[in-house]
C-alpha cells in the first residue's frame, strides 16, 4: 500500500500529465477509474495513519508510567535503605543525605523523562495532524478539480 505522500504525488503527476481540452482554458482530460482507484488507496491509507497517531498516545501513556514506576521503586528502595540505619552515626547521616540525593535525582530524571515523552508525543502528534490534513486538503483540491473537469 504506498503512502499518502505517494498517493499526493501520483494524483499531482496525473493532472500534471493531463492532456488539455482545446479551447476549455486549463480544463483537462484525466483518467477517472485511475484517479478513483488512487482516492480509493488515499482513503484506506489515512485510518492507518490515525493508528499510528493512536499508537503513539498510547507509547506515551506507558512511557510516563514505567518511569513513574521507576522512580517509585528508586524511592522506595532509598527509603528502605535508609531504615536499615540503625544508629545516629556519621554512617546513618550519610546514609540520609545519600537517600535524599537519590530520591531528588529520581524525581529530576522522572520529570525529564515526562517532559521529553511529552515534547516527542505531542512533536510527532502535530506532525500527523498536519500530515493528515494536508492530505486531506489535497484530496479536497483534486475533488475539486475533478468536478471542474466532470462538468
Amino acid at each position: 500500500m504506498a503512502t499518502l505522500d505517494e498517493l499526493i504525488n501520483s494524483m499531482y503527476d496525473m493532472v500534471q500529465d493531463a492532456k488539455g481540452i482545446p479551447l476549455a482554458g486549463e480544463k483537462c482530460i484525466i483518467e477517472r477509474d485511475h484517479l478513483l482507484d488512487l482516492l480509493d488507496e488515499l482513503r484506506a491509507t489515512l485510518p492507518n495513519d490515525l493508528q499510528a497517531a493512536q499508537d503513539i498516545v498510547a507509547k506515551r501513556s506507558e512511557m510516563l508510567a514505567s518511569g513513574k514506576r521507576e522512580a517509585e521503586a528508586i524511592r522506595r528502595q532509598a527509603e528502605e535503605d535508609a531504615r536499615q540505619m540503625v544508629s545516629e552515626t556519621e554512617i546513618v547521616v550519610a546514609a540520609r543525605r545519600k537517600a535524599k540525593e537519590v530520591q531528588g535525582n529520581a524525581e529530576i530524571q522522572a520529570r525529564e523523562l515526562r517532559r521529553v515523552a511529552n515534547e516527542y508525543c505531542e512533536d510527532t502528534l502535530k506532525r500527523t495532524e498536519e500530515a493528515v490534513a494536508l492530505s486531506l486538503e489535497e484530496v479536497r483540491k483534486a475533488r475539486q478539480r475533478f468536478k471542474s473537469i466532470a462538468k
